[in-house]
């Protein structure tokens, strides 16, 4: 196995993921993944405006809205393409439940886009990607990733944690976006990619979160959003927005986000 070598200045001036690792990480030879990790040109946002029926009655079948690209961000060095189509990706991790719906839609006309594969893959809660070999991990493993397909609202589901922490980066989760495959045998074959992109955690959540147990016993230093030099570069436009059912967080919490896209796009 090859260690990968520090990013230069540049790739870290593109967004390019830290080398920093999980704890006890010896990184596979990734090179090419790398490699293909700067920013795209497809980047998407969305927000939404509310009008009334007696403003314009074609708002009651859907609301006016306005909508941009939400920015594409660092592929990052843990991406396996494995493209397994599954709801629930926590293979027994310990953490606290994450209902994650992820709503995808054409950031030029605002509409849902069904059937596009949602792409999902993040660290558990002491900062372990699965597929490496690190503590807790091995190159054959595939915890906290899966696929799901967008239903007629455009909206995919997942259950999952809420991921820890590792060196150099906040919390967060990385997300593709695939148009034009097929699934068969439970994996999603064929298409292109047409968003790559990261979603993010609020402050708030994150230091209630991390004084709770695993998280607890995750040594590394963690780093606030607002430090994180890939957040900075348009990660607000995916800040998950938080629900929790109850008083205790430690029951779950359930996160959305809205992902407008270009489903032409392509890397």
């Amino acid at each position: 196995m090859t260690d990968i070598p520090h990013h230069n200045a540049v790739e870290q001036q593109r967004g390019a993921e830290p080398t920093a690792v999980p704890p006890g990480a010896t990184r596979r030879s990734v090179i090419a993944t790398l490699g293909g990790a700067t920013l795209g040109v497809a980047a998407l946002g969305f927000a939404t405006t509310q009008a009334t029926a007696a403003a314009e009655p074609d708002a009651v079948a859907r609301p006016a809205a306005a909508c941009i690209l939400t920015p594409e961000q660092t592929e990052g060095p843990y991406y396996l393409d494995l493209e397994t189509v599954r709801k629930n990706i926590t293979e027994g991790k310990a953490g606290v439940p994450l209902t994650l719906r992820v709503t995808v839609v054409d950031a030029t006309s605002c509409a849902p886009l069904p059937d596009t594969a949602v792409d999902i893959w993040h660290c558990d809660a002491l900062g372990v990607y699965s597929g490496y070999v690190a503590g807790g991990s091995t190159p054959g493993s595939t915890f906290l990733r899966g696929v799901q397909l967008t239903d007629s609202a455009g909206v995919a589901e997942f259950s999952t944690i809420y991921p820890g922490w590792y060196v150099g980066r906040a919390l967060h989760i990385h997300v593709k976006t695939h148009v034009g495959g097929t699934v068969s045998n439970g994996s999603y074959l064929g298409g292109h990619v047409s968003h790559t992109g990261q979603l993010y955690f609020p402050e708030t959540y994150n230091t209630k979160v991390a004084a709770l147990s695993p998280y607890r016993n995750n040594t590394a230093t963690r780093t606030l959003n607002a430090r994180d030099g890939i957040y900075r570069n348009g990660g607000s436009s995916t800040l998950l927005t938080l629900s929790q059912a109850g008083s205790d967080l430690g029951k779950g919490v359930t996160g959305t986000v809205v992902l407008g896209i270009n489903p032409a796009a392509t890397p």
